[in-house]
């Protein structure tokens, strides 16, 4: 074998640390934010960073899973055995216009819109809930394999339209809008390497996929048709711009909405009591991450 390279060395140690964290942990996630984690660096794609547009004070009552903005609309589910619930929220003024709890004994993760369908995912039920976009009334029920845990839907309103789901490894599975039935999958890759840990998702306006990687600060755009990552965005100074307070009992960064047909997003985290608006711009050039 050849040397490795700086950042696979710094890729590699991220993973080490992540896999000791999963040991000690009986439920990955619901482990409490790492501080420590460095950004994933590499060596042919840009880091970029989260410049903070506004910021929202919300409650700290959510365990945040999927996060999604629709006709105005903020969608969020949200995790944890006996407090997982799915909701709407007014973006214009971030009042709560609906909310409807799942059964305790299933653990929400994911969601996303597509036509007047809210689809939301479960963690290790195997269990995917079809609901009523408008009011979140439980529609039908459909199985699938493995775990949930990011959601998203691409080319929205085309013929092309398909769910984007991840699992908590580097794969992402692409599924039928209507059927929830699997159709194809992709490895997600940083310089060569399999990017581990995939969370949360957002399939964005120009045809990218966001995805919150477990346990660390960081969001990979991911282009889903070949699985590479094309830029890592850094999302450590959000976590340090918090007060001392704030942090208390905060978990994972966790959340990535585009707001439509613009370039910025709103981005939380578990138990964050703030939602920041950013856009994602150029930090350093490329090869000096």
């Amino acid at each position: 074998m050849g040397a490795m390279t700086a950042r696979a060395r710094t890729f590699a140690a991220v993973i080490t640390a992540l896999l000791a964290v999963t040991a000690c942990s009986s439920t990955p996630e619901s482990t409490t934010a790492s501080t420590t984690a460095d950004p994933i660096g590499s060596e042919s794609v840009p880091t970029l960073k989260a410049d903070v547009v506004r910021e929202y004070d919300r409650g700290n009552d959510a365990f945040t899973q999927g996060f999604e903005i629709d006709d105005g609309v903020l969608y969020e589910g949200t995790g944890l055995e006996g407090s997982s619930f799915v909701r709407r929220t007014a973006v214009e003024n971030m009042t709560e216009l609906d909310r409807v709890d799942l059964p305790s004994e299933l653990f929400g993760e994911g969601i996303t819109v597509v036509g007047d369908t809210l689809w939301q995912i479960t963690w290790q039920d195997g269990v995917a809930i079809a609901r009523d976009r408008d009011t979140l009334a439980e529609e039908r029920r459909v199985s699938y394999d493995g775990e949930g845990w990011g959601l998203c839907a691409e080319g929205r309103g085309t013929q092309n339209e398909r769910l984007v789901m991840s699992d908590g490894t580097s794969t992402l599975t692409f599924r039928d809008p209507t059927s929830f039935d699997a159709e194809s999958t992709v490895d997600v890759t940083l310089d060569g390497d399999p990017v581990e840990r995939l969370n949360e998702l957002e399939c964005a306006d120009d045809g990218s996929v966001y995805a919150n990687v477990w346990q660390t600060f960081d969001i990979m755009r991911i282009d889903p048709g070949s699985g590479k990552v094309t830029a890592v965005i850094d999302g450590r100074p959000l976590w340090d711009s918090m007060s001392a307070a704030e942090r208390k009992g905060a978990d994972v960064f966790n959340g990535i909405a585009q707001i439509p047909d613009t370039d910025r997003f709103l981005v939380t985290g578990k138990f964050w009591p703030k939602i920041f608006e950013v856009q994602f711009t150029d930090s350093a050039p490329v090869g000096q991450n």
